[in-house]
Parts: structure tokens; C-alpha cells; sequence
């Protein structure tokens, strides 16, 4: 009887839950390297679909905090600490800072001196997909209208010359969040981007994918073995996809769209993953390799849970999410798997 009530307890808040209607759109980190883009489609597949919410690859401040360690943790504290020595604000004075700040550009949207402050706190507050939101917002202006004063304090108080490696404002000036992201959300008055990474198994995953490439090494360098003929042919048939990839990025001026096709998404995960042929090959690491997919996936699945979960709690239901494309396929697959959630390719919508 215990267990017959918690499995109908259990089908009752599966029937509760929220729906929550995604639309996916995988992207390249870098469209520094590509032609001028044309997103005029990608945008009007956005306003069509008219969601309430976008969701980002950063972690949340919490899981900042407290993630001792992970591939660009030593950026972030480098980031912190120049601008803590610029002007620093008591972490117990940061919320009453930001809701101050907030206020003033919500009354005031053209005070960017006023937004440049918003950034600098909510960077000390560790909430970097919002203070690169309120950043970019500045930068933008100054492209459009200079302003040498404003310029020298944006300089002096968020020194954006200095932040120039992991998910840094260098790198946000090339990104899916300055192509898409960010002037979507400006458009349809959406003041805050949510954030849904996950990095509880990257140093799993860095293990695993070490672990791997040492056997790897060792296993392509046996050219005589039985197995080197059809090992020379997956090497070969991953580096046409990488030149394959490598055209799409010099000539494609959507490149968006390529990215979130079956094709780029195998050419993506042959990066890591190669081919499942390549698996059958006698001797090779194939332990290593199935535990670097797992912990990829793990991480995948910690993401999809992130943006559903708090897609629930703040009562959106149609939420667009931005990701690398190498995550499209499998956080597409796992909320495939998901109840109450539907998501969409960016590519399905007319």
C-alpha cells in the first residue's frame, strides 16, 4: 500500500508539472571567423515562437560559487579580482546594489554609466550571464555613438582589455549572444538572461577524456596491427567532416542553420566521440571512450534539468535556449525523454 501511494503521488505531480515549450538553437562560440551573418530568419523564427525567457551557457552564481574548479574557474577569479581592486562593493551590500542599479536603467535605459556600474556589480556578484548582458548593452551603444568619457569608464572600472580568455567580455563580442541572443531579448523587452550550464562532472569528464587520449596515442601508432587500415579510414573520414565544418565557417552566412543539421552535429561529436565503428576495432580504448561520453552526457542532462526546472519555477513556458552545437543532439534527445517538456529544433520552425 506505501508504495502504491507514492507511485500515484508520483503520476499526479507528473501530471501537474508545467508544460514547457523550448526552442533550441545550437551555435558556434566564435562567428569571429565567419562572413558577415545573415539571422534575419533565425530572428523571425524567434518572434513567431515569442518567448518569455532565454537561457544561456553560464553557470548560475550559486553554482559559481560553489564549483571549486572547473576549465575556466581560474578566468572567472581573474576577472574578480581585477575588478574587485578597481572598486570593490561588500558581498552583503551586492543585492541592495543591483536592485538600486536596476531600478535607475529600467527608469532610464540610455544611463549606460549608470548600466556599466549594473555590470561591474553583478560581475562581483558572480552572475556573469547578466552582467554580460548589461555589458554588452554598453559596448553596443559606443559603437553606435562614441563617447570618449563613457569609454574611459567603462575602462576604468570593468578593464575589458584584461578579461580576454574563458567565457570573457573579449570573447562576447563574437558570440551566439552578440549575433542572437542579446538583441532578441532587448527587442522583446526580456531583461534577464537565465542561466543553465552545468559543470559538476568536468573534472570527471577531463579524466576520462585524458585517460582516453594516452591509449589513443599509443593504439595510432601501430600501423602494422590488423586494425590500421580501417582506423586510417575513420581518421580520414573525421578530417573530411572537419574540412567539411571548416568551409561552412568561411562561406556560410547563416551558419547557424548548418549547425543545427544531423550532418554538423555528426561532424561535431566526431571531435571527441570519432565514430561508433571505430569502437568494434580490436585493442581499442573503448572503456576510456564510453566513460568520456557518459560524463558528457551527465553534463548534458545537468543542463536540460537547469533550464526545465527553472523554466517551472518562474512560470515560463515557452523558453529559448542557446547552447554550443555540439550539446544540440543530445540535450534535444534527453528532453525528447522528458514529460510535460517539448522542444524544436530552430531548423523545424517555418
Amino acid at each position: 500500500m506505501k508504495h502504491l501511494f507514492f507511485f500515484l503521488l508520483f503520476l499526479c505531480l507528473q501530471a501537474s508539472a508545467q508544460q514547457v515549450d523550448i526552442l533550441l538553437i545550437g551555435v558556434s562560440h566564435n562567428y569571429g571567423n565567419a562572413p558577415a551573418q545573415d539571422v534575419s530568419s533565425i530572428y523571425g523564427k524567434i518572434r513567431k515562437f515569442a518567448p518569455t525567457a532565454f537561457f544561456g551557457e553560464f553557470l548560475s552564481k550559486e553554482d559559481e560559487q560553489n564549483n571549486m574548479d572547473y576549465w575556466c574557474k581560474a578566468d572567472n577569479r581573474k576577472r574578480l579580482e581585477n575588478l574587485r581592486q578597481n572598486r570593490n562593493i561588500n558581498e552583503d551590500q551586492l543585492p541592495q546594489t543591483i536592485d538600486r542599479l536596476k531600478k535607475i536603467v529600467e527608469s532610464n535605459p540610455n544611463d549606460y554609466r549608470s548600466r556599466t556600474d549594473l555590470a561591474h556589480a553583478y560581475y562581483l556578484n558572480q552572475d556573469v550571464s547578466n552582467a554580460h548582458y548589461q555589458y554588452w548593452q554598453v559596448y553596443t551603444q559606443l559603437e553606435k555613438a562614441p563617447d570618449a568619457a563613457l569609454a574611459a569608464y567603462v575602462k576604468q572600472l570593468l578593464s575589458p582589455e584584461l578579461d580576454v580568455s574563458g567565457r570573457s567580455m573579449k570573447r562576447l563580442k563574437t558570440s551566439e549572444y552578440d549575433l542572437i541572443a542579446f538583441p532578441m531579448m532587448q527587442e522583446l523587452h526580456i531583461t534577464a538572461l537565465l542561466p543553465m550550464d552545468c559543470q559538476d562532472y568536468d573534472l570527471n569528464w577531463s579524466a576520462a577524456a585524458l585517460a582516453f587520449y594516452k591509449k589513443f596515442e599509443h593504439y595510432k601508432k601501430d600501423s602494422t596491427a590488423a586494425y590500421a587500415a580501417a582506423l586510417k579510414d575513420i581518421l580520414q573520414r573525421r578530417d573530411a567532416g572537419f574540412g567539411q565544418y571548416a568551409q561552412q565557417e568561411k562561406n556560410a552566412t547563416n551558419l547557424t542553420a548548418w549547425l543545427n543539421t544531423d550532418e554538423a552535429s555528426a561532424i561535431l561529436a566526431s571531435g571527441d566521440f570519432y565514430f561508433p565503428d571505430l569502437y568494434t576495432l580490436t585493442g581499442f580504448a573503448k572503456e576510456e571512450m564510453m566513460a568520456q561520453i557518459h560524463w558528457w552526457w551527465m553534463r548534458n542532462k545537468g543542463m536540460c534539468e537547469n533550464v526545465v526546472d527553472q523554466a517551472r519555477a518562474l512560470k515560463h513556458q515557452k523558453v529559448v535556449v542557446i547552447a554550443g552545437a555540439n550539446h544540440r543532439k543530445y540535450m534535444q534527445d534527453i528532453w525528447g525523454d522528458m514529460p510535460q517538456v517539448t522542444v524544436r529544433n530552430i531548423n523545424e520552425l517555418d
